[in-house]
Parts: structure tokens; sequence; C-alpha cells
């Protein structure tokens, strides 16, 4: 039995316990969550699960954390989860763009003797840029394309008017590191491919806001050693956020799940 705590109550949270909800070998013992948001966990979570303010006790009821929450969350428990020797499996790869919190966070995995692993989240072909990371790469792309209304929150508001978009319009480009802090709702894709392949200062980035799609569009382009591959995928976003893709929640339970299976893939 995988006992776990969900850190985060918020859409992507949400959509990771329904899906749980029929694997009977994982059990959601304890929730981690921002004082003020009891309510909604509980109409999350349930009441049979502990909300908690802080981690504390977390390595005495758990044996997998798992962040749904945002970059403040991972900056804020992160290394006490993984100081105490849990294992976290995170969706907020931009807050690594921060080398100090980088640099952090491995200390504290390496001191107890855990993982930090960041899921796939809204992209895919991560696999065959990190194998191909392993020879030469000499250049990676990544291009996100949303729905103007997709970059809500977001530096896209201070650079074009959202609302009377009749265009495809590039509102930052530049390198993925620039895009995770300036973004840090929206380039976690950036991140993740950084993280994958050559590194958030090598790797080039542009976001678009377009309103001729419907769905956010995620793009990656590689050549090296290995040969060029191109990948894209157009994700359906969450109902109750725009700016996550459903594909989000699913990587992180395909994670959770993984090591509970016979066979791996």
């Amino acid at each position: 039995m995988h006992t776990i705590a969900i850190i985060g109550c918020g859409a992507i949270g949400e959509a990771v316990t329904r899906y749980l909800d029929n694997q009977p070998d994982v059990v959601i013992r304890a929730a981690l969550i921002e004082p003020g948001t009891d309510a909604r966990a509980r109409n999350v979570f349930g009441t049979d699960v502990e909300l908690a303010h802080d981690s504390g006790r977390l390595a005495e009821r758990v044996g997998l954390a798992v962040d749904c929450a945002g970059h403040a969350a991972l900056r804020q428990h992160g290394a006490a989860i993984l100081s105490s020797g849990i294992d976290l499996v995170t969706v907020s790869s931009g807050a690594l763009a921060d080398a100090g919190l980088y640099d952090r966070l491995a200390a504290a995995a390496r001191r107890g003797h855990a993982q930090l692993r960041v899921v796939s989240g809204a992209i895919g072909a991560l696999d065959a840029l990190a194998a191909a990371s392993r020879g030469e790469l000499e250049s990676v792309t990544y291009r996100g394309r949303k729905p103007p209304q997709g970059w809500r929150g977001s530096a896209a508001e201070d650079r074009l008017d959202l609302d009377a978009m009749t265009e495809a319009t590039v509102h930052f480009s530049g390198n993925a590191r620039d895009a995770a802090l300036e973004y840090p709702k929206n380039a976690n894709v950036a991140a993740s491919v950084a993280l994958a392949g050559i590194g958030f200062d090598e790797t080039r980035v542009e976001l678009i806001a377009d309103p001729g799609v419907a769905r956010n569009v995620h793009e990656i382009a590689a050549e090296g050693d290995f040969g060029r591959f191109e990948f894209r995928i157009a994700g359906k976003s969450l109902p109750d956020n725009p700016r996550s893709s459903a594909i989000t929640a699913m990587s992180v339970v395909r994670e959770i799940l993984n090591p509970a299976s016979p066979i791996v893939i």
C-alpha cells in the first residue's frame, strides 16, 4: 500500500485525487494546504484525509509527497520534505530556474537520501530528449501557444490586449530560465524541456497568444548527434484552470503509480 500526501487543493490536486479514486493500492493520507483553504480541501479530499499547514509530521504518515500547488509551495516545503527522507513528485519545474532553489533542493535530497521527481506535465517526448542529451545536443527549442485567455494572470497581460487580439502574437522570446522566472504559472513546460535537454540558459523559448487555437499547444524541436525530432501536442485544459493541461494531472498519477507496477515503461 502506497501512502501519499498531496500538496495543494487547486485544479491539479483535485484532478489527481479524482484519478486516484479507483486505485486500491494508493491511499491519500494527508494534504498540505495553505491556511484559509480548509473548506475547499475538505470538498476535494473528503473527511478521511488529514489536513496540515506545514510538513512537520509528514514523514510519520506518508511515503511520498506530491506537489500539485505551484512554485511557492515547492519553495516553502520542498527542502524540508526531501530532508526528512520523503520522495517528492512535483509539477513545479519552473521553480528550478532559480539556481539557488535548485541547489537547496538537491542538497536536501542528498541529505535525506530522497529524490525530487519532476513529472513530464503538459508535454511529451522528454524521454527522447533526455536520452538525446547523453550525446551532443546542438539545439533545443520550445514553443508554447495558448488561446489569449490562457495567458490571463501572466506577464502577457502587460504586453498584449488579450481581449482584442485578432492574430497570433509572440509575447516572449528568450531562454528557458527567463521564461520560467517571468511566467511562473505558465512556463513549467519550458523548464521541463530545459531540465531534460541542454539546460535553462541554452534552451530557446517562444510563448504565443493565438486566438486561432482552442487548446494549449506545445512543441519541441531538437537536433544533435541522435538526429532531429519534432513533437507537438494540443492538450485540453483542466475545466477549473485554463492555464493547466489535463495531461499534467495524468502525468502526476502515472508517476505515483509507477513504483507499484510490475512492469514500467
